[in-house]
């Protein structure tokens, strides 16, 4: 009897031991560690098994990267799983656009300076429920915030930026005897440098791209303008903001510090493997921050990132989204995004695998955290984009988007550059004729 009642008490024991001990862990809300407990529902009960779907566009490295991120977020939230798709930029967005169209669109997807467009098709997820809880944006600059929030709903947490800057060829400042230019310089201070830099050496080498399509916004935002103000949906500039722009870079073509057209069209600065810039013939061009480790792998002179030249507001440039995350409208599953979405942004692992892929993290922790064992390439852009964030909070700037009828836009710019360029009109008829096209296309793309 007595034996029999010690082996009645050691089953009940071990029966005890064994409910305790089954859960498994998951990650805590926020999706950055890993507490056991937090994978326990009340009542003791397990977290319930979801399933997302996440695409994204790029090439098989950047495949690899995110698949391996996404395989140590499962790592910390167990009872999740992702599934991953990936296309080549060309037909990313047609396939993303059949499946919003069909109601069959992943949970969350990668968009980029075409977010605005999603966000009038109201297929986006409201993010705002979960910020403080599920997603943390403490850390992230506030004009990232201000990126991804549209008509007070944030709808969009970018995952990647960068800055657009000045590259310069230290080397070739150094050949033609001129310091090296330094964030602060002015408008007048870079046409003459310009200018200087091909005087000195000569008819091959220019001192800077031709940058009027890309720079004109930034010096718009320079004189407290804009190129589209979406809030108003309008033009924010006038016909004489533009004069001055073109008549600027009219100048200093005319004065010899500018790539002739025909070698602009030619060795377009946007082609890296034809850019004049890595193979030592110009000095100085519009970069985004992103770009410079894939110019500097090219060319063995040392190349530097400095601020865009002052204006009368300031410099006019923001710590950009290179591309970020949304969330579909309909998914199931909104609290797993908003995790998932804050592992991308707020996790060491994930910083660590995905590095600078999609641009240098958002969050300034993770910055630094990247920032110490980064390669000399990486660490000027680290210091650059650093710098550009403080500027901002100093002075912040209205966040840009693509203009409606973006495709047309741009043709019709270009179009003028090079018709200026290679003296088919003046800028005065230029820029009239290129104002009155702009008005035509905002208007029939309201």
């Amino acid at each position: 009897m007595k034996k029999q009642l010690i082996m009645t008490t050691l089953t009940i024991l071990m029966a005890v031991t064994t409910a305790c001990s089954s859960g498994t862990g998951t990650g805590t809300s926020s999706g950055t560690t890993n507490a056991p407990a937090a994978s326990m529902a009340s009542g003791g009960a397990k977290a319930e098994p979801v399933e997302l779907r996440l695409m994204w566009w790029g090439d098989q490295k950047r495949a690899d990267r995110t698949n391996e991120a996404l395989r140590k977020f499962e790592e910390k939230n167990p009872n999740i799983k992702i599934v991953g798709e990936f296309a080549p930029s060309s037909g990313y967005f047609d396939k993303l656009n059949t499946q919003l169209a069909s109601g069959t669109a992943p949970d969350a997807f990668f968009l980029g300076g075409n977010v605005v467009d999603y966000a009038n098709k109201n297929v986006l997820l409201e993010m705002d429920p979960y910020v403080g809880k599920e997603l943390d944006l403490s850390d992230m600059d506030k004009s990232m915030i201000q990126y991804g929030t549209f008509k007070g709903k944030l709808l969009h947490v970018s995952a990647g930026a960068n800055a657009r800057g000045i590259v310069v060829n230290t080397e070739l400042f150094k050949k033609a005897g001129i310091p090296v230019p330094k964030d602060g310089w002015t408008w007048e201070e870079f046409g003459k440098t310009s200018i200087e830099i091909s005087d000195k050496l000569g008819k091959d080498v220019f001192g800077t791209y031709n940058f009027t399509v890309d720079g004109m916004d930034i010096y718009l935002k320079q004189r407290g303008k804009m190129l589209y103000d979406m809030d108003n949906a309008k033009l924010g500039f006038e016909q004489k903001d533009a004069e001055e722009w073109f008549g600027l870079w009219d100048s200093m073509t005319k004065a010899g510090g500018v790539v002739t057209p025909a070698l602009q069209v030619s060795n377009p600065p946007s082609d890296t493997s034809k850019s004049l810039v890595v193979t030592g013939k110009v000095a100085m061009s519009l970069l985004a921050s992103n770009q410079l480790g894939a110019h500097q792998n090219l060319i063995p002179d040392k190349l530097e990132l400095v601020q865009l030249p002052r204006g009368p507001k300031g410099t006019g440039v923001v710590f950009e989204s290179s591309q970020g995350l949304s969330g579909y409208a309909k998914t199931k599953h909104p609290k797993e995004v908003a995790m998932l979405m804050n592992y991308w942004i707020n996790d060491p692992d994930a910083a660590k695998i995905l590095g600078n892929d999609r641009g240098v993290p958002v969050t300034s922790k993770m910055r630094e955290l990247l920032k110490k064992d980064a390669n000399p390439v990486d660490q000027v852009i680290y210091d650059y984009t650093s710098r550009v964030s403080a500027a901002t909070n100093k002075e912040p700037f209205a966040v840009s988007y693509n203009p409606p009828g973006n495709t047309e836009y741009t043709k019709l710019i270009e179009t003028t550059v090079q018709e200026i360029g290679f003296g088919k009109k003046d800028v005065k008829k230029g820029v009239a004729d290129f104002y009155t096209g702009t008005v035509k296309i905002f208007n029939n793309n309201k």
